[in-house]
């Protein structure tokens, strides 16, 4: 079996609540391994988005380890945490965090602008993953002139534009109708059957079921840690 492209080691994320500590993480622990397809769920307060925050270096644990890519980033300052999220973690948010006077082209070009590539390669790169989300017809409309299952295809094709180690997709179907929502679940099935990393943060059972596994939360620990379909977890380790 290959090494896992994220463990995570006795992680725990305690706040200081003037006289009280508030324990979000209590000792979370696993592995996610390359071209799996992750949901993690659990009702408010179960600590998952505290666990997405650390998952997607916008903070860093109290203590506990988490590896990513085979780097140590639970040890890193917030520079480095900038360049990790840049190089390795594409995020697709629940109210999309487009920018409202840009075209769907220009959007997608930003994590390339901060890579600092090229302006001819920005276009190019950026022109391919809206064409991935079928979104090529539409590189040029503003959020504005696009349905909001438009606009979160954009966001995708933002995540995707930097070849990122994993997809971090925060509630994505939140703000969409359902038939939308089912769409963009049906692209996170397309992405993934494409190879990549997905991780599906979540508190609806009915999205989390699409994912290929799933790590339940409960105050902070792990409920749960369950394959939802076996042909996904021989792919990811790698078995014929």
């Amino acid at each position: 079996m290959s090494e896992p492209l994220i463990r995570t080691v006795d992680l725990w994320k305690t706040y200081d609540m003037g006289a009280e500590k508030v324990h979000a993480l209590q000792g979370v622990s696993f592995d996610i391994l390359r071209s799996e397809y992750v949901a993690i769920i659990g009702p408010s307060g179960s600590g998952k988005s505290t666990l997405m925050n650390l998952i997607g270096c916008l903070d860093t644990p109290s203590q506990g380890e988490y590896i990513l890519n085979g780097r140590m980033v639970s040890q890193m300052q917030d520079d480095e945490l900038a360049r990790i999220r840049n190089q390795e973690i594409g995020f697709v948010f629940q109210t999309f965090n487009l920018l409202a006077r840009a075209s769907a082209l220009h959007n997608v070009e930003l994590p390339l602008i901060y890579a600092g590539v090229p302006a001819g390669e920005r276009k190019h790169r950026a022109r391919a993953a809206l064409e991935a989300v079928e979104l090529g017809n539409r590189m040029h409309h503003r959020p504005n002139e696009l349905s909001g299952g438009q606009r979160q295809r954009v966001a995708v094709a933002r995540a995707l534009v930097n070849t990122p180690s994993i997809i971090l997709a925060d509630e994505p179907t939140g703000n969409l109708d359902t038939r939308t929502g089912n769409e963009i679940m049906q692209l996170f099935e397309k992405l993934h059957h494409d190879g990549n990393t997905i991780i599906l943060v979540t508190h609806e059972a009915d999205i989390a079921a699409h994912a290929h596994r799933t790590i339940a939360l409960r105050d902070g620990k792990i409920e749960r840690d369950h394959i939802n379909r076996e042909d996904d977890a021989h792919r990811a380790a790698g078995v014929a």
